[in-house]
């Protein structure tokens, strides 16, 4: 199937299918299967965001894709984890260390960003230079909007794009120039806002006034693709599926959670970052729940506070509490795969949903002559 979608056709891609992933092997093979691929740098140590994108480009091959800044408004301009740690309530303290007790968490053993680095404007601003100094064909903000980031990837001839979970996020972001909206519904893993995709992607549209839109949120088949460029948007943006993947390098606990998990088993909570986020349900965020449990702290401070946790879980491979982001699209996980079978499996099925529509609106026409003979007699 040829797609005749302005996006497609300026990207320069194959098919309708955005993937958004933290691992550069899962999109490299996105984009080598056709699609465009999103890299998200919001977990890279600042020393190492230089040698990712020098790595994503060689490999890349002059193909597509788009880096990924998450920006959130009320960030601290400077601060380190040990003078945050320092000013963290006491409450959350002795929560949270009653929790690595009771599920026998781990000192971890190597630095990540959840152990190491604390949100700042300071961090954003290398992101932000080393984006606009790359070759990428997209600069994607997943939360937070920067007037001067859009002005700035428009001059080096870069598409702007905008993750928005409400109409009044997507008037902000099209009052600041962004290209292309990407309307995420409530059903999204990660930050997400309270719309559900079918509800949002429709009031997107209309308030796009003719911009490419892409809808995400729930999606991880070819035909549900299908159906939102029905609706009007130029592709279908997937994050969850690539979990499944050996591309992305997923820890065997987490995957068996995803592979048993079903669209109920994911949760928003705000006991990972701080700020609502849809997560695989796990006994660690269950806990937060509990009614002893304080609340969760505002980003960048929950980080600070159990950081440590989410980085040991994934290093040790921790069956009883280990969790990650992820969308009512874990329904499609259903065994461990690769990329390339994931999107020769969403390509075969959007072939189905077109073959199908053509015949059922064949026939919708026919019978509609029919009827209309029918009462001219």
């Amino acid at each position: 199937m040829t797609w005749n979608i302005p996006l497609i056709k300026q990207l320069g891609i194959k098919y309708p299918i955005f993937g958004f992933s933290h691992s550069i092997d899962v999109a490299v093979a996105i984009a080598r299967s056709g699609g465009f691929p999103v890299l998200g740098l919001g977990r890279e140590l600042p020393e190492d965001i230089k040698d990712v994108v020098t790595t994503v480009e060689r490999r890349m091959e002059d193909m597509p894709y788009g880096l990924d800044l998450m920006l959130p408004s009320h960030i601290p301009d400077h601060g380190s984890v040990e003078q945050f740690r320092k000013e963290l309530p006491r409450a959350q303290v002795e929560f949270t260390e009653k929790l690595r007790k009771r599920f026998k968490v781990r000192k971890p053993t190597r630095c990540s960003f959840f152990t190491d680095q604390v949100r700042s404007e300071a961090l954003f601003a290398e992101q932000i230079e080393v984006t606009l100094a790359s070759n990428c064909n997209a600069v994607v903000t997943a939360i937070g909007l920067r007037e001067d980031l859009i002005r700035r990837a428009k001059q080096r001839g870069k598409l702007a794009i905008s993750l928005v979970g409400s109409v009044k996020h997507a008037k902000k972001a099209l009052g600041m120039g962004v290209d292309v909206l990407v309307a995420q519904g409530y059903d999204a893993g990660g930050h997400t806002g309270m719309v559900g995709t079918m509800s949002l992607l429709p009031q997107i549209l209309a308030v796009a006034q003719g911009r490419p839109v892409l809808a995400a949120g729930g999606i991880a088949t070819g035909e549900q693709i299908f159906g939102v460029i029905g609706m009007g948007a130029q592709g279908g943006w997937l994050g969850t599926l690539w979990l499944a993947s050996k591309e992305n390098h997923t820890p065997k606990a987490l995957l068996d959670r995803l592979i048993n998990g079903q669209s109920e088993d994911t949760v928003i909570t705000r006991a990972h970052s701080g700020k609502p986020c849809r997560v695989i349900r796990s006994p660690w965020i269950e806990a937060w729940s509990e009614p002893s449990a304080p609340s969760p702290l505002p980003m960048p401070l929950q980080q600070v506070l159990t950081g440590d946790v989410f980085t040991s879980m994934h290093e040790f491979n921790d069956p009883a509490i280990i969790y990650e982001a992820a969308g009512q699209s874990v329904f499609g996980i259903s065994k461990a795969t690769t990329v390339k079978a994931q999107m020769d499996r969403l390509i075969r099925a959007l072939d189905v949903a077109k073959t199908r529509c053509q015949s059922w609106t064949s026939c919708v026409a026919q019978d509609s002559t029919v009827m209309n003979y029918a009462i001219k007699s």
